[in-house]
C-alpha cells in the first residue's frame, strides 16, 4: 500500500499539469451534467415497516386524490378579553378573512369555522382550515403572502390572528452567518497551524472542489436514482469535514518530509505513502459507517448515507492525487514563512534549519503532555472514563420523537397559533390521531365502523372522536380522535399503544380492522424504529471497523480501545444533548425556548458522523505511534513520538470541525440547533478527551501488549504497510542540487 501510494504521489507531483487538467475536466463535465439534469423528486417521508405508513398507503389507495400529508394551513382567531368570535362584528371579520384566503391561486378550499363547528366552548377561539392544491414544498412565496394579506381584515377588527400548518412553515435553512463564521474559524485554525497562507488555503480549496463535484454528481443522478434535494446534506457536511482533514494530513506530512531534507517530489511521494495510507483506511472506516445506514431500513437515510460515502471516497482520491499535484506547483509556499526557500544558494541551509525544527518533536507541548500521561496513565485514564461516564448518564432518560410548532420560538406565528389552539381546544388538539378503518370484510361496514369509533371514544385519554368519513365504496372510513394530552407527551404515546392493543378484540367482534396514523402516531412509530435500529447499526459499524483497524494496526487491543473510546464519546455527547434539549439545562444560552423529545434520527446521525470523524483521528494519531514502534522505538517512546508529530494536526482538525458544526447552533430551527450542538460537543469529547487522554493512557498501560497479535492471525492478515516501512528500507539519496533546484522552482 505505502509503495503504491508513494509512486502515485510522485507521479501526481511530476505530472501535475496533466493531473490538474484532468480534475478541471472532471469538475466541468460533472458540473454541466448536474446543471442540466432534470429535477429530482421531492423529499419523501416514507418509512416502510411501520403501522402509520401502512395506514397512509391505505388512505392513498382507498381515497384516490387525497394526499395524506398534503399542504394545509390553519388560521387561528382569538377574540379580545371579554369578547367572543361569534359576536356580529368579529364573525363578519372572520368570514371575510376566510373568503379572501379561499381566493388564493394555489388554494383548493377554505373552511369557515362557523360552518365546520371549529369554535371553542368558551367562544373565544376559532380556526379555519385552508387546503392547497399542491404539496407543502410547492407552495409559493406568493401564496404565503396572499394568506398573510388576507389576515389583515380580522386584525383590523381587533382579533388576534395567527397561522400555522405545513403550508406556511418557513423552509429550514442551515446556512447563514453562523456557518460563514465556521468556515472563517477553519481558515484561521489552518493558518495558525501551518503558518502559511498557501498551506492553509490548499486544504480548503481541495475540500471545496470535492464538495462541488459531489453535489454536481448527486444532482446529475437525482432523477435516475430518486435522490431528493436533502440527499446531499450529509454529503456536503462530511465531504467538507473529511476533505479538509485528509488534505491537511497530507500537507502536514509533506512539510515534515521536507524538513528531513528530502526534495519536493520525494517529500510528496513519502507524504502520499505514509499519511496517504492513513487517509485511505480512515476513509474506508467512514464509508463503512455511512453505508451501514442502510440497515436502518429508511430509504431516505440509505440514500443519504450512500451519497455521503461517495463524497468521502472522492475526498480520498483528491487527497492522493490533486493535493500532491498542487504541491508541485507551489513546493515551498506551504512551508513556514521563516523557513521558505529565499534563493537557490540558501536551499541547503534552510533545509537544515527546517530539519532541526521538525525533528524536535520531543520539545513540543504535545510531547510534554504525552510524557505526562506516560508517567501517570492510570489517573488520566480513570479521570477521562469517569468524566465521560458521568456526562453519559442522562442517556438513561432519552426520549425520542419529533418536535413540532411547540418547539419553535414564541416570536413565530406558528408557535403562537399552536399555543392559542392548545388554550382554546386542549393540548391534544394539535396532535389528533387518525384512525383508518378497513371494513371490506364486514357484512355491515357502517355498523363495524360505528362500533370501533365508540370503543375508541370510550378509551381513557381520548377527549373526542369525529364522525366517520367514508370513501366512495363505503368500505373504508377515517376517524379523527383527539387526545387529552400534548403530541409529544408520554401519555399520548401510551394512548396510541392502548388503542392499538384493542384491535384484536374489535376485529373478532366486527370483522373489520383499523390502523392508527397521523403525524403524532407517525412520530411515535419512527422513534421506535430508530431506537430499535440503533443497536444493530452500532454492532455492524463497530464490527466492520474493528476488522479494518485490525488489518491497519495488526493488533487486537488497539481496535478494541478505539471502539470503547468511540462509545464513550458518543454516549457522553448524547447525554449532553439530552441534558440541554430534553431537560433544559443551559437551554437559554443556546436560545432553546422549549424542551422536548430528542429528534428520532439524532442518535443515528450522531453515531454515523462522529464515528467517521473519530476513526479519522484514531487512524492519524495512532498510525504515527505504530510507525515509530515499527521503526524500532520502545512502546513508551513511540507513543510520545507519534503524539508529538500528530496531535497538533488532530487538534487543528477537531477545532475546524467544532467551528463548522457550532455554526448550526445559531440557526433558529431547534432541530438544526440540536444537530449542531450534538456534533460539536461530540468532536470536543472525542478529540480532546478520548484521543488526547484516553488513548495515550491506555497505550501507556498496555506497553508492548498494545501491539500484540497471535502469530496465526498475523500470517492470515494481509500486510498493508500503513507505516511506510517499505519506504524506510528503500531511502533514496538526496536529490542532486540541479534536480532539487528544478523541483523547487516547480519546473
Amino acid at each position: 500500500m505505502a509503495s503504491f501510494l508513494y509512486r502515485l504521489g510522485q507521479m501526481a507531483f511530476r505530472q501535475r499539469r496533466w493531473v490538474l487538467l484532468l480534475w478541471v475536466a472532471v469538475v466541468a463535465v460533472v458540473g454541466i451534467k448536474g446543471l442540466t439534469a432534470a429535477d429530482g423528486p421531492d423529499d419523501s417521508s416514507s418509512m416502510p415497516g411501520i403501522e402509520s405508513q401502512k395506514a397512509f398507503d391505505l388512505i392513498d389507495k382507498r381515497f384516490p386524490g387525497t394526499e395524506a400529508d398534503g399542504a394545509s394551513a390553519r388560521i387561528v382567531f382569538v377574540a379580545p378579553d371579554g369578547q367572543k368570535v361569534t359576536a356580529a362584528e368579529n364573525r363578519e371579520a372572520v368570514v371575510k378573512t376566510v373568503t379572501e384566503a379561499a381566493d388564493g391561486g394555489q388554494v383548493a378550499s377554505a373552511v369557515n369555522p362557523f360552518e365546520a363547528n371549529a369554535v371553542s366552548k368558551d367562544g373565544r377561539t376559532a380556526y379555519a382550515t385552508v387546503t392547497y392544491k399542491v404539496t407543502a414544498s410547492d407552495v409559493s412565496d406568493g401564496s404565503k403572502n396572499e394568506l398573510q394579506e388576507a389576515l389583515g381584515e380580522a386584525k383590523q377588527a381587533g382579533l388576534t390572528v395567527e397561522s400555522g400548518g405545513n403550508a406556511v412553515a418557513a423552509q429550514t435553512e442551515a446556512g447563514g452567518l453562523g456557518e460563514a463564521a465556521g468556515v472563517l474559524v477553519a481558515a484561521l485554525v489552518l493558518l495558525v497551524t501551518f503558518g502559511s497562507m498557501a498551506a492553509a488555503g490548499l486544504p480548503l480549496l481541495t475540500a471545496i472542489i470535492g464538495v462541488l463535484t459531489s453535489m454536481f454528481a448527486i444532482t446529475a443522478l437525482s432523477s435516475a436514482f430518486g435522490l431528493s434535494s436533502s440527499t446531499g446534506t450529509l454529503a456536503t457536511m462530511l465531504g467538507l469535514a473529511v476533505g479538509i482533514d485528509y488534505a491537511m494530513f497530507i500537507v502536514s506530512r509533506y512539510r515534515e518530509e521536507r524538513g528531513k531534507g528530502h526534495a519536493p517530489q520525494e517529500a510528496a511521494g513519502r507524504a502520499a505513502g505514509t499519511a496517504g495510507s492513513a487517509v485511505v483506511f480512515a476513509g474506508l472506516t467512514v464509508v463503512v459507517a455511512l453505508a451501514g445506514l442502510s440497515v436502518v431500513g429508511v430509504p431516505m437515510l440509505t440514500k443519504m448515507g450512500l451519497a455521503a460515502a461517495g463524497a468521502v471516497l472522492l475526498s480520498v482520491i483528491i487527497a492522493l492525487t490533486l493535493v500532491p499535484a498542487l504541491l508541485g506547483f507551489w513546493p515551498n509556499a506551504v512551508l513556514p514563512r521563516r523557513l521558505r526557500h529565499r534563493n537557490r544558494k540558501g536551499t541547503r541551509a534552510n533545509m537544515k534549519r527546517l530539519e532541526t525544527v521538525t525533528n524536535a518533536a520531543g520539545s513540543t507541548k504535545e510531547s510534554r503532555w504525552a510524557r505526562f500521561v506516560l508517567c501517570r496513565p492510570l489517573p488520566v485514564l480513570l479521570l477521562s472514563v469517569v468524566g465521560l461516564g458521568i456526562l453519559a448518564l442522562p442517556v438513561t432518560d432519552l426520549q425520542l420523537g419529533m418536535s413540532g410548532d411547540e418547539a419553535k420560538p414564541t416570536s413565530t406565528t406558528e408557535r403562537r397559533a399552536y399555543d392559542a389552539l392548545a388554550d382554546g381546544f386542549g393540548p391534544g388538539f394539535n396532535g389528533p390521531l387518525t384512525i383508518v378503518v378497513d371494513a371490506q370484510g364486514a357484512d355491515d361496514a357502517a355498523g363495524a365502523v360505528d362500533t370501533i369509533a365508540k370503543k375508541i371514544a370510550s378509551t381513557g385519554g381520548v377527549v373526542s372522536v369525529s364522525k366517520p368519513r367514508f370513501n366512495e365504496a363505503g368500505d373504508t372510513a377515517i376517524i379523527s380522535a383527539t387526545p387529552s394530552t400534548s403530541p409529544t407527551s408520554e401519555e399520548t404515546k401510551n394512548l396510541v399503544h392502548t388503542i392499538r392493543s384493542e384491535r384484536s378484540g374489535l376485529e373478532s367482534a366486527t370483522d373489520a380492522t383499523f390502523q392508527v396514523t397521523g403525524t403524532t402516531a407517525a412520530n411515535i412509530d419512527v422513534a421506535q424504529k430508530m431506537q430499535s435500529a440503533l443497536i444493530p447499526y452500532l454492532a455492524i459499524v463497530v464490527g466492520l471497523a474493528f476488522l479494518l483497524l485490525l488489518v491497519v494496526f495488526r493488533s487486537i487491543l488497539v481496535p478494541v480501545k478505539a471502539a470503547v473510546g468511540f462509545l464513550l464519546s458518543v454516549l457522553a455527547s448524547l447525554g449532553a444533548v439530552v441534558a440541554v434539549f430534553q431537560w433544559g439545562w443551559a437551554a437559554g444560552l443556546l436560545g432553546v425556548e422549549q424542551t422536548g423529545p430528542i429528534m428520532s434520527m439524532m442518535p443515528i446521525f450522531l453515531v454515523g458522523i462522529v464515528f467517521g470523524l473519530a476513526m479519522d483521528y484514531q487512524v492519524f494519531l495512532v498510525s504515527r505511534m505504530r510507525e515509530a514502534y515499527v521503526h524500532g522505538q520502545t512502546p513508551g517512546r513511540a507513543m510520545v513520538t507519534g503524539f508529538g508529530h500528530s496531535a497538533r494536526v488532530v487538534v487543528a482538525a477537531a477545532l475546524i470541525m467544532m467551528g463548522v458544526f457550532s455554526g448550526f447552533i445559531t440557526a433558529g430551527e431547534p432541530m438544526i440547533k440540536m444537530i449542531g450542538f450534538g456534533l460539536a460537543i461530540a468532536v470536543l469529547f472525542d478529540a480532546f478527551v478520548v484521543r488526547m487522554a484516553f488513548v495515550p493512557a491506555v497505550l501507556a498501560l498496555l506497553g508492548r501488549r498494545a501491539w500484540w497479535l497471535p502469530r496465526w492471525l498475523d500470517r492470515m492478515l494481509p500486510r498493508v504497510d500503513i507505516e511506510g516501512e517499505a519506504l524506510a528500507h528503500s531511502d533514496t539519496p538526496a536529490a542532486q542540487p540541479d534536480e532539487r533546484q528544478r523541483e523547487t522552482a516547480g519546473i
